[in-house]
């Protein structure tokens, strides 16, 4: 039998839901070099986060967050709460000798993010990584293989858009995703940081400048008299609060390999629940990316002959694909919530082996830095503002 890892989680909606089912699975399918335990769920009102652990298998619950990162059954802290509390939570877990698990974006400001790459980096022996999920979908981690070997040449350009539809409807609650003191941004932050992430992972280049738009297309929403999933339920006289965050963003980028890159995100795309689109181009070829096509990959060689040449579908199912020889027989599709657990698996052999699995937190730090940079150039008629590079 192999070691435990005690894992604490603070927060339980639904990214508290969608890692709770990886801390549950990883070990069942994945060989692991240890155990996760789910030891205790945080969260702050007592008869909720009861039921929420009695659902969703943890063993303990704490009601103040500061117990949690420091009980002796804790190796490893997983925040799942919203941004503004991720910094003081994974600083103190970092100072109490424990693993970080924290969703994206890593922080609401840079010098948050910056803050606690700088107490990641004075604790070499703990594991802190950022939460960019979709990079464990095994085609992302193909396409990003794919342009490592070379096979689409130099890479030309990049589009990326993260599209959903959730807010779209000018009567849909205010939820704390559209305050800016509680989510430092909206569709930037939200799903935006997604699309980044992606596109500089996947080409393994890094974002240096950018031009942008923001807009916010409803500046006041009903306040919810009960919440559930991303909204909540109103009536004809639920009072309004103020939209404090962008509803869309738009924008290009400087690629550091010299390509081009444009970006879209949005929460009004009405029938896009819930789209990643991503096409790389290159010198010698392409590969494009549709979330709702999550187990396909689709690839253009420019090598072949004109009379044959043409995207082909690559289904991602197959023993030798990441993650692959695992899960299910080839052809049997793999969803959203594997990802969750394909991160939990390279998070837990990361600590087993003392590395420092990406997205550490330097990564989602220079994400951090992309996202001040479109909020710099948006403020500023859309001039180009550059991504600032670590000092």
């Amino acid at each position: 039998m192999t070691a435990a890892l005690g894992v604490g989680m603070v927060g339980y909606a639904f990214m508290g839901a969608a890692h709770s089912q990886a801390w549950r699975n990883a070990h069942r399918f994945f060989d692991l070099p240890l155990t996760p335990r789910m030891a205790v769920l945080g969260g702050r009102t007592e008869d909720a986060v009861r039921a929420a652990a009695g659902r969703l298998g943890w063993a303990d619950v704490e009601t103040d967050w500061r117990r949690l990162v420091v009980r002796d059954d804790v190796d490893l802290v997983d925040i799942g709460t919203p941004g503004d509390t991720h910094a003081e939570i994974a600083i103190a877990a970092l100072e109490a000798g424990k693993h970080v698990l924290c969703e994206k974006p890593l922080a609401n400001t840079v010098a948050e993010a910056q803050a606690m790459a700088a107490a990641a980096a004075a604790h070499p022996e703990l594991v802190a990584m950022t939460g960019f999920t979709y990079r464990r979908m095994p085609a992302i981690q193909l396409a990003r293989r794919l342009v490592e070997q070379g096979r689409i040449g130099t890479v030309r350009h990049v589009r990326a858009q993260y599209l959903q539809d959730w807010l779209a409807d000018e009567r849909a609650p205010w939820v704390w995703r559209v305050d800016r003191e509680q989510a430092g941004s909206g569709a930037l932050g939200d799903v935006g940081a997604h699309v980044v992430d992606l596109a500089q992972f996947v080409t393994g280049e890094s974002l240096t400048g950018v031009s942008a738009m923001l807009e916010t297309f409803v500046r006041e929403r009903p306040v919810p008299t009960s919440l559930h999933g991303l909204g909540g339920t109103v009536t004809p006289d639920s009072p309004l609060r103020p939209v404090t965050v962008d509803d869309a963003a738009a924008f290009l980028g400087r690629l550091s390999g010299g390509g081009m890159a444009v970006f879209e995100a949005t929460r009004f795309a009405w029938g896009r629940r819930n789209q990643i689109r991503l096409e790389v181009n290159g010198s010698s070829g392409s590969l494009a990316f549709d979330l709702e096509d999550m187990n396909g990959l689709l690839f253009f060689d420019a090598t072949e002959p004109a009379e044959t040449a043409g995207f082909r579908r690559i289904d991602v199912t197959q023993p030798g694909h990441p993650y692959g020889g695992s899960w299910w027989p080839p052809g049997h599709a793999l969803g959203y919530e594997h990802a969750f657990t394909h991160q939990v698996v390279d998070l837990v052999r990361g600590v087993a082996a003392h590395e420092h699995p990406a997205p550490t937190f330097a990564d989602g730090l220079q994400v951090q830095r992309v996202l001040d940079a479109v909020e710099r150039s948006a403020a500023d008629d859309s001039r180009w503002a550059p991504v600032v590079a670590p000092a």
